[in-house]
């Protein structure tokens, strides 16, 4: 199947050659010759795996190396069932060409010239009941994650219960899912350590997202935006945390918020105490119910009161937010890794 995958894809009076059966082999080194038609070959150097995680890369990628001739015209490639996309990632971070019986292909060579890719399932086909957690969604992993990224660790097990107020069982799982994403390490006494958290932050922001995982409403402030947000800060009823755009702004600016991001227990009640109105034109306030409390833990109250979100959770909703709120979400990532001491 893989090969069908591969030749679909190929230009024109290309051709490939020698392919090993990738339904049988496993953690085996297959050879694939690739055909321009000019005459000029490639040699595809395969590692096939049943399964494969991005702690993996690391050894598939010596693997390869070990098993690789000279010659510069040689391709490194992964094949196996299927592959997420945190995964995908790192492959083509390392230079490893890859493929999954989903479709999701990316080879690149230089000698011949080729490039190659294309975009198959972005979740696993062949995941049953009761495999392991397979995504950082749900609010088990929310506490989790934002206990990893607020803290600088390394932890223990307990620790991380304490912290995180999730189940232990949650934890363990997290945790698993974590180590098989390479987002978490071991050290010498078995603590766990994040070393990247950028990293972890990305990854959790493809499962967690400020209008798909809350119950967003949106409306308009007649008077507009300071003057709600002044309104708010005065008003010591009720729990929310202002996120986006606005929250950012107080560790770096980037430029005027055109919007404002209120978590909130009950939108309702805060749009009425606060003179908002509903809307579909001429929105200027998202108010989100949150799927779990996490959003309101270690807020961080700005000069004139008013409660933000942290910068942890701030920078994960601005990510996948509207316009220019991924470019926001990279400024307060630069900030929050220059001035890590001050938040974490």
């Amino acid at each position: 199947m893989a090969t069908s995958i591969l030749r679909d894809r190929l230009p024109l009076d290309w051709s490939i050659t020698n392919f090993s059966d990738v339904s049988k082999a496993d953690n085996a080194i297959a050879d694939l010759i690739l055909e321009a038609p000019d005459g000029h070959r490639a040699e595809i150097q395969i590692d096939v795996r049943s399964r494969f995680e991005p702690r993996d890369v690391a050894s598939v990628s010596e693997t390869i190396s070990r098993n690789k001739n000279s010659d510069a015209g040689n391709i490194d490639m992964v094949v196996t069932r299927y592959l997420a996309k945190s995964t995908r990632d790192r492959l083509s971070e390392a230079g490893v060409s890859y493929i999954d019986l989903t479709g999701n292909i990316c080879l690149r060579s230089n000698k011949p010239a080729l490039f190659i890719s294309d975009r198959g399932a972005d979740s696993d086909p062949w995941r049953g009941p009761g495999r392991p957690l397979g995504t950082l969604k749900g609010a088990p992993a929310a506490r989790v994650v934002r206990a990893l990224l607020d803290f600088p660790g390394p932890w223990k097990i307990r620790e991380l219960v304490d912290i995180s107020k999730a189940s232990t069982g949650s934890v363990y799982r997290v945790v698993e899912f974590l180590e098989n994403e390479a987002l978490l390490v071991r050290t010498e006494d078995r603590s766990i350590l994040v070393p990247e958290w950028p990293r972890l932050l990305r990854r959790w922001s493809e499962d967690y997202q400020f209008l798909r995982s809350n119950r967003v409403t949106r409306w308009n402030a007649p008077r507009g935006i300071e003057a709600f947000l002044e309104k708010v800060a005065g008003n010591k009823s009720g729990e929310y945390a202002v996120t986006g755009s606005i929250a950012a702004a107080n560790w770096e600016a980037y430029a005027p918020a055109r919007s404002a991001m209120v978590y909130c227990q009950d939108s309702q009640q805060l749009a009425e105490e606060n003179g908002l109105r509903p809307a579909e034109s001429g929105v200027n306030v998202l108010l989100a119910q949150p799927a779990n409390d996490v959003v309101f833990e270690r807020r961080v109250a700005r000069s004139d009161g008013l409660l933000l979100a942290a910068p942890t959770q701030t920078a994960v909703d601005l990510m996948t937010g509207p316009g220019r709120a991924p470019s926001e979400a990279e400024e307060l990532l630069n900030w929050m890794m220059k001035n890590e001491q001050s938040w974490r």
